[in-house]
């Protein structure tokens, strides 16, 4: 009986341990996006930068964090960091444009100059982006935006190490110490 169950506690820890180490394996350089041009943004073209993914939205309380975000790139990107808006309407029906009014609004108001994805579904609904599944997968379902302009922080090997809740601005000491971590 003890060597049955020995065997039987090896099959189960295998069979948990193979999906982990499938996920494992993936990294943020696998998937291709596209930008809000329409054109492919293979995100292996950010191999070896760190890369802070935020999903954004026109007309939301959050909407300023577009001057911070900006920002961010500004300070970060000589050093190593991308800042990637994927406008979403998931929430509230707060970006109910298109892409290029999108891309107005936001060089218009906020002079955004980082990259941008098309929209995207991003809140683990039916329909949920790739992306945003493996994100969740990778850093657990507690991970999942909220709302709008909820960031996740990817490190210089395509690999999630932190999330951060819409209240956090783009240009708080929290984040900025995550991101000065995955830059180093």
């Amino acid at each position: 009986m003890r060597f049955t169950s020995v065997i039987w506690a090896a099959l189960v820890a295998a069979s948990f341990s193979l999906p982990a180490a499938a996920a494992s394996e993936k990294s943020a350089y696998d998937f291709t996006l596209t930008s809000i041009e329409y054109k492919d943004m293979p995100l292996s073209d950010y191999k070896g930068k760190a890369v802070l993914v935020v999903n954004t939205a026109s007309y939301c309380g959050f909407t300023p964090q577009y001057k911070g975000l900006e920002a961010l790139w500004q300070e970060y990107r000589d050093k190593g960091l991308v800042v990637l808006g994927v406008p979403a309407n998931d929430f509230g029906d707060q970006e109910p444009g298109s892409e290029r009014n999108i891309k107005n609004f936001c060089k218009v108001n906020f002079q955004v100059d980082f990259p941008m994805t098309k929209k995207m579904v991003v809140n683990g609904s039916e329909g949920t982006a790739e992306i945003y599944q493996w994100l969740a997968a990778e850093l657990g379902d507690e991970s999942r935006p909220k709302w709008n302009f909820h960031k996740y922080l990817i490190d210089r090997e395509g690999h999630p190490v932190a999330y951060f809740g819409s209240k956090v601005e783009p240009e708080s000491a929290e984040l900025k110490a995550a991101i000065d971590k995955v830059l180093q």
